[in-house]
């Protein structure tokens, strides 16, 4: 049985599993945003977001940290609903070492089912999270309807 040697002056090297990982969530973020355009592209990308329906709205929420009100558009058309804006760069002092947060413009589109009424639609930027409220036209309640026996001649 032969045993390893081991150079004099040489430093070992410690096996680290999960030090690739950062590499290669890097190298595909920068393949996802050379898709769809993320950091100083041509498109936009997309936010993360989650539809939810009550009896009479629709209730949309959108991750949006760092974006202020007046760099968001909320516009309803016929039943879609686009949000569109941009993620500005900060500025800063030094030298920018690595990136992990998007910059750019975003775009988040949602067509709604039903009747909606276009006029009442709210949104609210808090925290990060942006809430579009969008009003159902009518809203339809639930009724029992009484079955009564008719009398045949």
């Amino acid at each position: 049985m032969t045993l390893p040697v081991r150079r004099v002056g040489a430093t070992p090297t410690m096996w680290r599993p999960f030090r690739g990982f950062d590499d290669i969530y890097s190298e595909f973020d920068r393949l996802v945003q050379s898709l769809v355009g993320g950091t100083g592209g041509e498109g936009a990308w997309l936010p993360a977001a989650d539809v939810s329906e009550t009896e009479a709205a629709y209730v949309v929420e959108i991750e949006l940290p760092g974006v202020r009100p007046e760099d968001v558009d909320v516009e309803l058309e016929g039943n879609e609903l686009v949000v569109t804006g941009e993620v500005k760069e900060r500025k800063r002092e030094g030298l920018l070492r690595r990136r992990t947060r998007r910059i750019g413009n975003f775009e988040y589109r949602v067509t709604l089912p039903g009747d909606l009424r276009a006029d009442d639609v709210e949104a609210s930027l808090a925290h990060g999270l942006l809430i579009v409220h969008v009003p159902k036209a009518q809203t339809t309640k639930h009724s029992k309807i009484e079955v009564s026996e008719s009398s045949t001649n």
